[in-house]
């Protein structure tokens, strides 16, 4: 028995109650840095301890989503070390792992940035890659710079970790190149492509010869079934697919999954082809953790929002739709998802702390345009409320249609009062706006505290 161990563990549990007892956020992470700081070895020692092994999950869209299908697939009979409430630093991943005692398998999303050192001392069982998109400039730097940075990891990964790859993303797709434990996942519905490929999409050419793809079908930026004509580099076969994909406004999708050993007709309670994407991408874990078919479908069918990114709340007789975006990929499938139902009023809240992207650029890469002439009023709120109205004007948006709210709760407010009885009021965030307006409505009674027990 590693005393020393035990006696950390214990006091960092300790200090993680105190804080979310005073309601401060950081209990997801205190107990990880103060373990951290005490005990550098600690995270390693703890994922150890877990009989079945770890698994990873990273991307730059859709891993907190992706890790809680995923979670709600393998907890049905299992007890998980699981960062539930998004913290994904390894200070984050430390304190799921202090919080779960008498776990058995561990389940963490990974910050693209904190992955080659997370894999390192967890020694995962299953490592997922999803996507990689540009975000973040400040921050990340350059796609490339990271995609870098996974190869590395990648390639000094133990022929039995199973690596689960998007086949779909090229620059993903090809770090399983050569590597034979690997789940290959993606859509195979070219009833859902977009006619081309988009203006801002990020990894056009060809990673073997630098020559532009052909696609037979783009369905998120640049994920896809493409082909390079030049040298023939293109999409491998899937292990994991969607087919038959149908598309129900804000309301659901369904869709036939494919699996290595057979199919299952799911039926998801989230809108968009995004989030197809993550439960193809969650189905691709478990398959890896040997999970049956019938469970996948369970528990893909029982799942109903990560926190933040597709809530509803119910205020009064009016509905908030709360969509979380925070880069062009990620913003233009939420404006595409609304396109089927339009809603008369749109708030959109941007802000540029650090965990949003101090670089607001990006702006300029989202498609407002389609749906700007159909939306009935639009109110821009946020730190940078300023600069989103006006990349609304350029983007065709008549001025007596628009109004400029910085102050986060005033716009929410506005919002309600322009939004009939009955009717829906979207909201599309950033990360940080997303937990100011949730804060906001906990202060009013309308959704419990974020913080309560470390859970969202």
């Amino acid at each position: 028995m590693d005393v020393r161990l035990t006696v950390e563990t214990a006091a960092a549990r300790g200090v993680g109650k105190l804080s979310r007892a005073f309601g401060r956020g950081g209990g997801t992470t205190i107990p990880g840095k103060l373990l951290w700081k005490v005990d550098p070895d600690a995270v390693d020692r703890l994922a150890a301890r877990l009989p079945g092994g770890v698994a990873l999950v990273s991307a730059t869209n859709g891993k907190t989503t992706t890790t809680a299908m995923a979670a709600g697939i393998l907890g049905a009979d299992r007890k998980l070390a699981w960062n539930r409430a998004g913290a994904n630093l390894l200070s984050g991943i430390a304190s799921a792992l202090v919080d779960a005692r008498g776990a058995e398998l561990g389940l963490f999303e990974v910050d693209e940035a904190a992955l080659p050192e997370t894999v390192e001392r967890t020694r995962p069982r299953v490592v997922a890659l999803a996507n990689l998109f540009r975000d973040q400039l400040d921050r990340y730097g350059e796609l490339e710079i990271v995609a870098e940075r996974w190869r590395a990891t990648v390639a000094a990964l133990p022929e039995e970790t199973t690596l689960v790859v998007s086949a779909d993303d090229p620059v993903v797709a090809d770090l399983a190149a050569g590597r034979g434990n690997v789940l290959r996942f993606g859509l195979d519905d070219p009833t859902h492509r977009r006619p081309a490929v988009q203006h801002a999409a990020d990894s056009k050419y060809c990673v073997r010869c630098g020559t532009p793809y052909e696609y037979e079908a783009a369905y998120v930026g640049h994920l896809g079934d493409y082909r390079c004509p030049a040298c023939g580099h293109a999409r491998p076969e899937l292990d994991v697919a969607a087919r038959d994909i149908e598309l129900h406004g804000l309301e659901s999708s369904r869709f036939r999954l494919v699996l290595p050993h057979g199919y299952v007709d799911v039926e998801l309670s989230l809108p968009g082809l995004y989030n197809v994407y993550n439960a193809v991408a969650a189905a691709a874990v478990a398959v890896a953790l040997g999970v049956s078919t019938e469970k996948i479908r369970r528990g893909l069918e029982g799942f109903s929002a990560a926190f933040g990114r597709f809530e509803r709340i119910s205020i009064g007789r009016k509905e908030l739709v709360m969509l979380l975006v925070k880069n062009p990929a990620g913003a233009n499938e939420a404006l595409r998802t609304l396109e089927i139902g339009i809603p008369p009023v749109l708030v959109l809240a941007l802000n540029d702390a650090i965990a949003d992207g101090q670089d607001v650029s990006w702006i300029w890469d989202v498609d407002y345009e389609p749906l700007l002439p159909h939306v009935q009023h639009v109110i821009a709120t946020g730190d940078r409320a300023d600069e989103l109205g006006l990349r609304l004007v350029y983007g065709g948006l008549e001025r007596n249609r628009l109004e400029v709210v910085p102050v986060l709760e005033h716009a929410l407010d506005r919002g309600l009062e322009l939004a009939s009885a009955g009717t829906e009021l979207v909201v599309l965030p950033t990360y940080t706006a997303m937990l100011a307006l949730r804060g906001i409505l906990t202060e009013r009674g309308v959704v419990p505290p974020y913080w309560d027990g470390g859970q969202p």
